[in-house]
């Protein structure tokens, strides 16, 4: 099959020697966004709900540079900082999707990218 690397300007450029998705066949996969705006770089500021926002836009931008909506991610993975913000990560996340949620696992790690308080992947199929 083949590889076709996907990229757009209005989710983050690449923070290293990684492409912001890849199709191959019916899948995409997008790699971990953090809260980064593509306009300036930067981390956004507001609170665990505007960072997962912003993460959920970036994801949408590269769905939709492939041809693809949230309804067609079948799986996703959150990284967080903080169980503590666990339920409000959850409340945004959740707003994205209609029905039909992806198989999904949320794990607590140390540190991320960028000092980021999320980052999700997702693999999406059509």
């Amino acid at each position: 099959m083949a590889k076709n690397i996907i990229q757009t300007s209005d989710a983050p450029a690449a923070i290293g020697p990684y492409s912001q998705a890849v199709k191959t066949g019916n899948l995409l996969f997008v790699s971990g966004q953090v809260p980064l705006d593509p306009a300036t770089g930067h981390l956004v500021i507001g609170g665990i709900e505007a960072e997962t926002h912003r993460v959920m836009k970036n994801i949408g931008a590269l769905l939709e540079a492939a041809g693809y909506g949230y309804e067609h991610i079948v799986k996703s993975t959150l990284f967080i900082k903080s169980m503590d913000d666990f339920a409000k990560i959850n409340g945004v996340y959740a707003s994205y999707f209609k029905s039909d949620y992806p198989a999904r696992e949320t794990l607590e790690v140390s540190r991320l990218p960028k000092d980021a308080n999320v980052e999700i992947s997702v693999i999406a199929s059509l």
